[in-house]
């Protein structure tokens, strides 16, 4: 099923994270994974696993009395979707403008030059 492209909210990623992580898995099991180190009740969970659904992000399979859930979603293509949208939305759709910012208003360590230096090499490889 492809999946089009739908916000997916910071809470609904965290559950999103859980099922990527392991799944099928049932309400009750994500709801004790997600509200570690969080104020988040039953319905809140299950809320966002109804929002997520609507969105087709994940899928649901009656298993007796519960329903199992499973991501529908890869996490590359969210990554993929969600990255563009930054790199869109803040700079100018321009990745060479990401990587200016950062450099300019980030401490890069030298592991991350050398890897940007890395990865460049194969860019340039990659188009002879």
């Amino acid at each position: 099923m492809a999946w089009k492209h739908k916000h997916i909210s910071e809470a609904e990623s965290a559950v999103m994270e859980v099922l990527w992580s392991r799944h099928p898995l049932s309400a009750e099991d994500i709801t004790a994974k997600v509200t570690e180190g969080r104020d988040w009740s039953t319905g809140t969970v299950k809320s966002l696993l109804n929002r997520l659904l609507a969105k087709q992000a994940i899928s649901a399979e009656r298993d007796g009395r519960r329903y199992l859930y499973s991501p529908v979603l890869a996490r590359a293509d969210y990554l993929s979707a969600e990255g563009r949208g930054l790199i869109d939305r803040l700079f100018g759709g321009q990745v060479s403008n990401l990587l200016t910012h950062f450099s300019r208003h980030e401490q890069l360590s030298a592991d991350d030059i050398a890897e940007l230096k890395r990865l460049i090499g194969e860019l340039e490889n990659d188009d002879r």
